[in-house]
């Protein structure tokens, strides 16, 4: 099973000296992914969360492609409707090429009315829209074939049924974000998907976490280990770690993020 890490493209504490360093920590600790997140206009129901500066994925992956030679790189998730599905065909085939066959494209329907209404994209119809689009780029990509780096591998994002019936569709991966291994459990007794590649959430703290509603990825690091070891015998194919919890100054803290990562990298070892 491989590790990825969801890297913070955006914040107070986010800067192109920061993201380099990002790159470097998780390809030496040996990562096998860095993601990033999509947003295209930072409207305040964005900006509470993921406020200014916000780097655009495509942009920064390329870039990232040119500092790292070994770790994947991709989206998680890219908002599918806010952008006309022939460019990011196109967009997505070149940092392919660019950075030797090691995109993931992750795609996901978005939540943000205030962006979808200031770049004129109809919220309501965004489900709509993600499939339209997935059906453009699998068109797009046949017509142009896969090309010398390879086929792109399609992750979908999406933690309600709908997604679920999208991934299935549409996906080389279900892609759910931040859930409980019980629910993850659920899904995949009840759906057979095309394979599984969760991103959780990365909270390492000082003493274990109980409840029914713990997040996977939160508590101690033998509860952290203990989920990766669930998550490999459910199937998962990669595990992405997101050590970001919506608090926009934590961007300005990135050693806490990367000593967590250091504590599951050092200890993690993929069941035989």
């Amino acid at each position: 099973m491989r590790l990825g890490v969801n890297v913070t493209n955006f914040g107070p504490g986010t800067d192109p000296g920061v993201l380099r360093e990002w790159a470097r920590t998780v390809e030496g600790l040996g990562f096998d992914l860095l993601m990033v997140s999509d947003h295209v206009v930072v409207t305040p129901d964005v900006a509470a969360r993921y406020p200014e500066p916000f780097y655009e994925p495509f942009t920064t992956l390329s870039w990232l492609a040119g500092i790292t030679t070994r770790v994947r790189l991709g989206t998680t998730v890219l908002v599918l409707p806010y952008r006309h599905p022939l460019l990011v065909a196109r967009m997505a085939t070149n940092l392919q090429q660019l950075s030797g066959g090691r995109f993931v494209l992750g795609v996901g329907i978005g939540w943000a009315r205030q962006e979808f209404d200031a770049l004129g994209v109809p919220f309501t119809a965004r489900g709509r829209l993600t499939d339209e689009h997935l059906g453009a780029l699998r068109e797009a990509w046949r017509e142009e074939g896969d090309g010398p780096a390879g086929p792109i591998p399609v992750w979908v994002g999406g933690n309600s049924e709908a997604g679920i019936r999208r991934a299935l569709s549409y996906g080389d991966a279900w892609h759910p974000l931040r859930g409980t291994l019980p629910w993850m459990r659920s899904v995949l007794a009840n759906h057979t998907l095309p394979a599984f590649a969760p991103r959780i959430a990365l909270r390492l703290t000082g003493s274990p976490v109980d409840g029914p509603e713990r997040l996977a990825g939160t508590g101690s690091l033998e509860q952290i280990l203990d989920d990766l070891g669930e998550l490999h015998r459910l199937g998962a194919d990669t595990v992405v770690l997101d050590p970001y919890h919506g608090d926009p100054q934590d961007t300005l803290r990135p050693q806490e993020a990367w000593r967590a990562l250091t504590a599951v990298a050092t200890h993690w070892r993929t069941p035989s």
